[in-house]
């Protein structure tokens, strides 16, 4: 017994270093010829934020995935095989700050990175102006990305909305999605197409208690409720007419807040009900960890993603969670909540902005798209994401409630939002949830005061 299972551990490790080290036989152009298509000379930095350069194995799935090296050396070099790339890898936890130095220090580019980021960078006169390259370009076509994160984003675009910054190259999924089995169990009709969150609130709390039909502890609902960017904080805003602010981000001193409103009394008067359902640990993010897996016992998710359904049907090919968990538009009116969207852009200073435009627009376009969501499941942000799979309904839904996606003041890119708004929130929520919320006008009243006075404070 303990030699096969040295044998099938040794051939694991064999199969890893192999993925790991050598190049592969995979096509990652989907049978598409590669064939040069400039002789254009130039050097182009690019620092990228998480993205996995060698090959190796999905931790989720088992499957081997291609790292970028091997795509570019059989994609892109060929195409411009006089542009040298010199690629830098930055994790997620400390790209800010890194992609802030190497702006700051004309060390890199083309960057890929956060949105938040991307707007801060732009509003600090960091970033270059894509216009006229996109302008000049009859090759590139601005149509094939999704309306709403495109020309509606403060990622892409800037605060005034009249200059694009940024091309969409990812998008956050961010959607309802509810366990079919559970709502049988307890008798509870499904959820519409487009549920607000009233509907959702009347039905997640007949499905907080014991199952009916296991005896199980079920819980209505869950969120995050120590999200950074208040996701679904944004989401009820836009259900209810909440707007929280007026103005634009291009002038931030002149923003009209509107914190204390009725309607933003609607919204915590909804996350006070909506906080004693979920398990306790929602507050820190914790407590769906089975969410989407055979033993969840938790009826609705907001804004989640889908993913850990979709790792268990990619590795196992099994469709019965894939049935189970059935994904429905956001809380906003028209389906709309808050949509993450990590852009390519480019530094206002790059050295060589002919071949970084190249580069720019082929590490957003459809086919690098594609080879991201097949190795890594990216989620894409073009109109007509072919390559997307038909059981995939998690970024099917996705794609949709991004094409109605639009940026509103309530958004990460405010600094107000990040630094009091988001953070206040999630307080509330942890209040809630212990059963002593603050007096939700008195609460609203001096978030508004905090906001009057940062405005006026700002040079």
């Amino acid at each position: 017994m303990k030699k096969a299972v040295l044998l099938i551990l040794s051939f694991v490790l064999a199969f890893t270093l192999a993925a790991c080290s050598g190049g592969s036989n995979t096509d990652v152009t989907g049978g598409v010829k590669i064939e040069k298509v400039s002789d254009m000379e130039g050097t182009v930095r690019v620092a990228l934020a998480g993205w996995q350069l060698e090959n190796g194995i999905d931790a989720l799935t088992g499957n081997p995935v291609i790292g970028l090296n091997e795509y570019l050396d059989k994609t892109f070099k060929i195409m411009y095989p006089n542009i040298k790339l010199e690629v830098y890898q930055i994790p997620w936890e400390n790209v800010k700050a890194k992609q802030s130095a190497m702006l700051l220090s004309g060390d890199a580019d083309v960057l890929y990175t956060g949105g938040a980021f991307a707007s801060q960078w732009y509003q600090d006169g960091l970033l270059r102006d894509l216009d006229d390259l996109i302008a000049n370009d009859s090759s590139f076509d601005p149509g094939i990305y999704l309306e709403g994160i495109m020309n509606n984003s403060y990622s892409t675009k800037s605060p005034d909305g009249t200059k694009q910054f940024g091309i969409p190259a990812v998008l956050g999924r961010r959607m309802t999605i509810y366990d079919k089995k559970l709502f049988e169990d307890w008798g509870v009709e499904p959820l519409s197409a487009k549920p607000g969150p009233d509907e959702i609130l009347e039905k997640a709390k007949k499905m907080t208690g014991k199952n009916p039909k296991t005896g199980e502890d079920n819980y209505g609902l869950f969120w995050s409720g120590n999200s950074l960017n208040g996701s679904t904080f944004v989401a009820l805003t836009l259900a209810y007419g909440a707007k929280g602010a007026e103005g634009t981000l291009k002038d931030v001193k002149s923003i009209k807040w509107h914190l204390n409103s009725p309607e933003m009394v609607k919204v915590l008067e909804w996350l006070k009900e909506a906080a004693k359902l979920p398990p306790a640990g929602f507050v820190n993010a914790q407590g769906a960890e089975n969410f989407g897996l055979e033993k969840n016992n938790i009826a609705i998710a907001l804004d989640s993603t889908g993913g850990s359904t979709m790792s268990e049907y990619r590795s196992k090919q099994n469709k019965e969670l894939l049935d189970r968990f059935e994904p429905v538009m956001n809380m906003g009116p028209d389906g709309e909540g808050w949509v993450a969207v990590d852009p390519f852009i480019m530094a206002k200073n790059a050295k060589d902005v002919e071949a970084s435009w190249e580069v720019l627009k082929f590490l957003s376009g459809h086919m690098t798209q594609k080879y991201r969501y097949e190795n890594f499941s990216s989620t894409p942000t073009l109109k007509n994401a072919d390559f997307v799979t038909p059981e995939d309904k998690y970024v099917k839904k996705a794609l949709e409630i991004a094409e109605v996606g639009h940026s509103e003041l309530m958004d990460e890119a405010n600094p107000f939002y990040m630094s009091d708004i988001a953070p206040a929130i999630n307080g509330f929520i942890s209040q809630a949830a212990s059963g002593n919320a603050p007096d939700i006008q008195k609460f609203l009243d001096d978030l508004q005061s905090r906001a009057e006075k940062w405005s006026a404070n700002l040079k």
